[in-house]
C-alpha cells in the first residue's frame, strides 16, 4: 500500500492529520476553562438540591449566600438544620474557589486575545469580530477547530464536527438516520448554540433569511432539524469566511 500511495494512488487511505505540541498546547486553557464551569455547575445543583429538599428556593447563588442562609427559614419559621447549613457552606466554599479560577481564566484569555503581538490568535480574533460569536465560542473555534487542520471543501468540515448526514438504504427502504455525531463533539455542541444565537444577533444575514423561509414557521421537529442544517453551513461559511477574508453574506461585525 505504500508503494501504491507513493506511485499515484491518492484515494488509497487518508492521512491523520496530528497537531504540533505547540497547537496541543495552546488548547489548554480553553479546556481548563470548561473542566472549571462544569464543576461550578456541579456546586450550583447541589447547594440548590440541598435547599430544594427543605423546601427552600434561593433567588441566585453568589456571595450574598451565606448571608441569605443566615436569615432563611423553614416552612414552620425554624432554620436549617445545622449539619445541612454547615454542609452547604463548604459546597459554597469549593463555589468560591473554582469562580474565581474561571474569573481569572476569563481575564487572561481576554488579555490574550486584545496582544496583537500574539499571531496565533488572529483566527481567535476574526471570529470574535462577528456579531453573534462570543470570545469562548471564538477561542474553541480558532484553536480546537480550524488552527491546526488544512480542510480542502465543506465536506470535510462538516465531517469533522460530526454534522453530516448519516443516510440509510436496504432495498426499498431509504431514509435518514441523522447526523453522524463523529467528529468534534465539542465543537458540534457549540456549533448549534451559535447557530441559534447567529439567527438573532444576524438577522439580516442570507442565512438567517434562508432559516426563517424553510423552517421558522414549521413545528418543534423541523426547528430541530433546520438549526443542525443552519449550524453546518453556517460552520462552512466561518471557514471561508477564515480562509478568503470574506464576510458570510449579509454578516456584520461588531461595533
Amino acid at each position: 500500500m505504500l508503494l501504491r500511495e507513493a506511485l499515484g494512488e491518492r484515494d488509497l487511505w487518508s492521512l491523520v492529520n496530528v497537531p504540533s505540541v505547540e497547537e496541543e498546547d495552546a488548547r489548554s486553557l480553553q479546556r481548563e476553562y470548561r473542566t472549571l464551569v462544569k464543576e461550578r455547575t456541579r456546586s450550583v445543583n447541589r447547594i440548590r438540591g440541598l435547599l430544594a429538599s427543605h423546601g427552600l428556593v434561593p433567588d441566585r447563588i453568589d456571595e450574598r449566600l451565606p448571608a441569605w442562609l443566615a436569615g432563611a427559614r423553614l416552612w414552620d419559621g425554624s432554620r436549617l438544620p445545622s449539619g445541612v447549613r454547615q454542609r452547604i457552606l463548604r459546597e459554597f466554599e469549593r463555589w468560591k474557589f473554582t469562580q474565581t479560577q474561571v474569573r481569572e481564566i476569563e481575564q487572561e484569555r481576554r488579555h490574550r486575545t486584545q496582544d496583537r503581538t500574539d499571531p496565533s490568535l488572529d483566527e481567535v480574533r476574526r471570529l470574535h469580530a462577528l456579531k453573534g460569536i462570543g470570545l469562548g465560542a471564538a477561542w474553541t473555534y480558532g484553536l480546537e477547530f480550524f488552527s491546526w487542520r488544512a480542510f480542502h471543501n465543506g465536506k470535510e468540515v462538516g465531517a469533522l464536527a460530526g454534522l453530516t448526514p448519516t443516510p440509510y438504504q436496504s432495498g426499498e427502504s431509504e431514509h435518514e438516520l441523522g447526523i453522524s455525531r463523529s467528529g468534534n463533539r465539542w465543537v458540534r455542541g457549540l456549533a448549534i448554540d451559535i447557530a441559534w444565537g447567529w439567527l438573532r444577533h444576524q438577522p439580516g444575514s442570507a442565512l438567517s433569511r434562508w432559516y426563517q423561509e424553510r423552517f421558522a414557521r414549521g413545528g418543534p421537529r423541523a426547528r430541530k432539524i433546520g438549526i443542525v442544517a443552519l449550524a453546518r453551513k453556517l460552520l462552512v461559511a466561518l471557514w471561508r469566511y477564515l480562509e478568503t477574508g470574506a464576510l458570510p453574506e449579509g454578516a456584520e461585525l461588531k461595533g
